[in-house]
């Protein structure tokens, strides 16, 4: 590892953390000029970001306690978000139905027009009212349901969200480690001395003007590994998720009020299957072992059931999963604790904490801890992310645009005619995971004989060697379950069958 800028000094910042939050704050960091080590005692993303609903959107029911920055955030930072990734952020509309004894429609389009016009809209269309007797989405739903209410929101692929803010910190000179635990730091005047741990065991002090403590669930307990005091009462709350088969045709998702007031949703999921998810609920225990019970699985299908035309039960679930995340009990309110608040300790090199925080707002958190870092630091840098794409996300140029939303399909079909030699299924597949990043894949590879070995059905070596080689990936569940989905799709055994593979192969060097 370098020094930076000659000085007996490995990094400006050393991110710890490799979720989202820890992800986009390196990339910012980098960005902005300074030097960023990140380390991530697990592979990325394999917690929390993970485990989410993948869902970017301002929460109506947050309009009821008039949290308008936090929703005007949310709510702006979603086509901010399109334009930067079109391959992985793409527009979703919500279906919400109204039912009798579930108080005045009127209530839920007022809020719908709130939403509308607290952040300007130009990819994602406005809210309406329909008679689902006249809709495609009315078909799916118990008979009952004879109004709704439609609204557009965000769905992301969030793990590669991840993988894609940790590649463009790299790409700008950040060092990202992986399955590297930060066991213990220590302040020595104006830099912290962190002590890290590699998987074989052996440790590495490296030296560093500034850390961010971006540990998601484990944030409090990284401060007391540094022995420093936490500002926040933190509780934490899981979000639990089930998968199963495809439940309707059409492309819309379903927002559903169950009769206990919880929220429920019900989302069009890796073209097969149906995602259903619902509120968080307070969590006790390691986050680390956070899954879904059988108790949770029982109430989601029951509320799903309550709704569509098919039921839902246990059986039918072929995936699930869980994510804890941290909420603050200083706040009053549910929403409030919502939003998230960078704690800056200065009592000597920076120390900054990361606590709450979602997925909708990240960019514009890591936005807030960068200036904050170059401030401190005496780095005078200017934010930059909100006019930037992502990797794979420059499909018609360097800038974000509107077009690169608008025309992904047409896009998408020009690689299908550009790599005719693959099956337009994979190439859509590629397109949609790795944007314009397609031609890094499939390099020098005019037919499929060049793709190497088909390991398992539609994933070939190309592919492997592509996600150890530029995302990290070094195990059968990184690449089957967080770099693709495909775990879904081939069945049990499958995990097994490409593990054995990558174990047959020598390691990449790190």
């Amino acid at each position: 590892m370098r020094a930076c800028g000659g000085r007996d000094v490995d990094c400006d910042v050393l991110v710890v953390g490799g979720g989202i939050h820890g992800a986009g704050i390196a990339r910012d960091a980098a960005g902005r000029g300074l030097c960023v080590v990140l380390c991530e005692r697990d592979d990325l993303a394999s917690h929390g970001p993970s485990a989410s609903s993948k869902l970017l959107h301002g929460e109506l029911r947050q309009a009821g306690y008039a949290e308008f920055a936090l929703l005007r955030k949310a709510l702006a930072e979603r086509e901010v978000l399109m334009r930067a990734a079109p391959h992985l952020v793409v527009p979703l509309p919500f279906i919400m139905p109204q039912e009798p004894g579930q108080g005045a429609a009127s209530l839920v389009r007022a809020g719908l027009f709130l939403f509308d016009r607290l952040a300007r809209r130009q990819l994602l269309a406005g809210s309406h009212g329909v008679r689902l007797s006249c809709h495609p989405a009315g078909r799916a739903l118990q008979p009952r349901c004879q109004q709704a209410s439609v609204n557009s929101d965000g769905w992301v692929d969030d793990s590669r969200l991840v993988v894609l803010n940790a590649m463009d910190a790299a790409q700008k000179g950040a060092y990202v480690l992986t399955r590297t635990a930060c066991t213990g730091a220590r302040r020595e005047g104006d830099l912290w001395h962190a002590t890290l741990r590699r998987p074989d065991g052996k440790e590495k002090t490296i030296k560093a003007r500034s850390i961010v403590n971006a540990a998601g669930p484990w944030t409090a307990a990284l401060l007391a590994a540094l022995d420093r005091p936490n500002p926040e009462r933190l509780r934490l709350v899981k979000g639990s998720h089930i998968v199963v088969r495809r439940l309707f045709e059409h492309d819309h998702a379903y927002l559903f009020r169950h009769r206990d007031g919880r929220t429920v949703f019900a989302v069009p999921y890796e073209r097969e299957f149906t995602l259903i998810g619902t509120d968080e609920v307070p969590y006790a225990g390691d986050p680390a072992d956070a899954a879904v019970g059988a108790t949770e699985i029982a109430y989601l299908c029951d509320a799903a059931s309550a709704y569509l035309r098919t039921p839902v039960t246990p059986s039918d679930v072929v995936w699930s999963h869980a994510g804890v995340r941290p909420v603050s009990d200083n706040a009053g309110r549910d929403a409030a604790a919502r939003d998230y608040r960078l704690a800056l300790d200065d009592a000597g090199a920076p120390l900054l904490s990361v606590f709450g925080g979602k997925l909708a707002t990240y960019r514009r958190l890591a936005e807030e801890a960068g200036d904050l870092l170059c401030r401190k630091l005496g780095r005078p840098a200017p934010a930059w992310t909100a006019d930037a794409c992502l990797p794979g996300g420059d499909l018609f140029g360097a800038q974000p645009q509107d077009r690169s939303v608008l025309e992904f399909d047409c896009w998408s079909s020009s690689m299908q005619v550009h790599y005719a030699f693959l099956d337009p299924a994979l190439v859509r597949r590629y397109a949609r995971a790795y944007g314009t990043r397609i031609h890094t894949l499939l390099r020098g590879r005019t037919d499929i004989d060049a793709m190497g070995e088909e390991i398992l059905p539609g994933l070939f070596e190309a592919e492997v060697a592509y996600l150890r080689q530029h995302e990290w990936a070094q195990t059968a569940e990184d690449i089957l379950w967080r770099r693709t989905k495909l775990g879904l799709h081939l069945g049990a055994g499958a995990t097994a069958v490409l593990q054995r593979w990558l174990e047959a192969r020598p390691p990449l060097v790190s």
